[in-house]
């Protein structure tokens, strides 16, 4: 394994400065580089330790680790519990599930609660309407969808709480790879939505966070 000093510069302060340490990106970087950054932050007393967008041959490179496939996560170490409240993650649809366990599994990590609405999509409206009650139990929703992703925009006539958009590259020729998801949300109609990037699971769950941890 070669050494995390020889080509990175962590920034083990970080969590001093923002509340949360620095989390590896794992997509386009060698199996042994991710394995060495995740030791040197365990080394360094970070909490949790983490790599995203992770592949089997980087969970191969970092036995010591947890990996969720379905998430593409790395966890290497959590952090303990915390009573933040719950996040609710509802997704539009089974194919946006990958990007909601991104979500989920990096809130898991930082030791925040949450509670999964999977399948409750527009084309069937019912679907959605049928959770009201766990969606208004929730501190946050984060809500991913792809198509036309009109999705956050019924959350948030149904919910007090804030709600975060997450558009997914999910969808036929016009959706762009999620572009026309990603406008959409951005001009829904219903106030109290904020957008993080296509795909970003991970984004959202910060943004949950930080919004817990400012007692939003």
């Amino acid at each position: 394994m070669p050494d995390a000093a020889d080509f990175a510069r962590l920034d083990h302060r970080r969590a001093d400065r923002t509340g949360e340490p620095e989390v590896v990106y794992g997509e386009h970087k060698p199996p042994a580089e991710v394995a060495a950054l995740l030791a040197a932050l365990l080394t360094g007393g970070s909490s949790p330790v983490l790599a995203t967008r992770c592949s089997p041959a980087h969970a191969a490179a970092a036995p010591e680790a947890h990996y969720d496939s379905a998430a593409r996560l790395l966890v290497a170490r959590r952090a303990d519990p915390v009573d933040l409240g719950t996040v609710v993650i509802a997704c539009a649809g089974t194919s946006d599930l990958p990007v909601a366990r991104e979500a989920v599994g990096t809130l898991d990590a930082f030791g925040v609660s949450t509670d999964v609405i999977a399948d409750v999509g527009v084309a069937g409206v019912h679907r959605v309407l049928a959770e009201t009650d766990r969606l208004a139990a929730a501190r946050i929703c984060i809500v991913v969808a792809g198509m036309e992703a009109a999705l956050p925009t019924v959350v948030a006539g149904l919910v007090s709480c804030p709600v975060i958009g997450v558009p997914t590259s999910v969808g036929y020729g016009t959706a762009f790879e999620g572009l026309a998801a990603l406008l959409g949300m951005l001009t829904a109609c219903a106030p109290g939505i904020s957008v993080v990037n296509m795909d970003n699971g991970f984004g959202a769950a910060m943004v949950a966070r930080r919004i817990l941890r400012a007692g939003g």
